[in-house]
């Protein structure tokens, strides 16, 4: 099928290993590849290098590195989408987001409606600019 040739990578960063896996098939239902899944922040930047088209961040993570500082450091280096996944949205944590230079944020549980019309939208986005 065409749709293949235009598939889009997506490393999906999370620290729960069902919750990823349960990312992962809902992303290829949707069609996008995955290309990595990453349970720490160290782990998403060195993942991050590997040029998929975007990132799925969630906020707390394994290791020392949160979501939102490993996005802030991602975005220093590469030009890539990320949209962040969290049962969080207090207010410090949502200011953070923003300064991480997040393109969306999703409260987790979410479904793949939702999902999918924030993914169009951050790869509409990076595309135009």
């Amino acid at each position: 099928m065409c749709w293949r040739l235009t598939q889009k990578r997506i490393l999906v960063v999370e620290d729960e290993g069902i919750v990823a896996m349960d990312i992962r098939n809902r992303l290829r239902h949707l069609g996008y590849e995955v290309s990595a899944i990453a349970s720490s922040g160290e782990e998403a930047i060195k993942r991050a290098k590997e040029g998929p088209q975007l990132i799925l961040m969630d906020i707390v993570l394994k290791g020392k590195m949160d979501g939102i500082e490993a996005a802030s450091r991602i975005r220093e280096r590469l030009n890539i989408p990320i949209i962040f996944l969290s049962g969080q949205s207090d207010d410090n944590t949502m200011q953070r987001v923003k300064l991480a230079g997040s393109r969306a944020h999703i409260i987790k549980p979410f479904d793949d409606l939702e999902l999918q019309n924030v993914i169009k939208a951050a790869l509409d986005v990076d595309e135009v600019t």
